[in-house]
């Protein structure tokens, strides 16, 4: 009993002190401002030059926070393969659950930086001519999982010729 009053009281010791004295502050007060008066700007969350605008993403999320938005125009990746479409997400309906980013085949398939990520992609400069180009193994049972989430099944078919 000892011990949990005074875990209670510890508790309420430190939450007394950040809540009075600013103590143990993560963010700091130009943050805080630039966050209150709306001048924060969201980092991207698609890479577009990489993104083959698969819809695995799509597919694969849970809460459908990410939607599949057309071109104005095509885009030829490469032979027989045309990108027509590239995700946006919805950060307000995006849990943070990473699949868009493990299933993106960038990633999946070949290991690169996944085109898609719930917090920042970062720097992604795949280019999919040298990556399906370059000689790769990928088991068949890797294959037909990622290819249940696929919009474009071509890559799928393009490995079996």
């Amino acid at each position: 009993m000892k011990n949990l009053i005074r875990i209670i009281l510890e508790g309420a010791l430190t939450n007394f002190k950040r809540i009075l004295f600013a103590s143990e502050r993560v963010t700091d007060m130009e943050m805080r401002s630039r966050i209150l008066e709306g001048r924060v700007e969201p980092t991207d969350k698609v890479a577009e030059v990489s993104c083959i605008g698969c819809g695995g993403c799509s597919n694969a999320c849970p809460t459908e926070a990410i939607e599949m938005q057309n071109l104005d125009e095509p885009i030829k990746l490469m032979e027989g393969l045309l990108k027509t479409q590239i995700p946006f997400l919805n950060s307000e309906k995006c849990v943070h659950c990473y699949y868009c980013h493990d299933f993106c085949p960038m990633y999946a398939l070949f290991g690169d930086a996944g085109t898609i990520h719930p917090n920042d992609v970062g720097v992604v400069e795949s280019d999919i001519n040298q990556l399906m180009d370059k000689p790769f193994k990928i088991s068949d049972d890797k294959i037909a999982f990622i290819a249940q989430f696929l919009a474009d099944k071509s890559i799928i078919k393009k490995k079996k010729i």
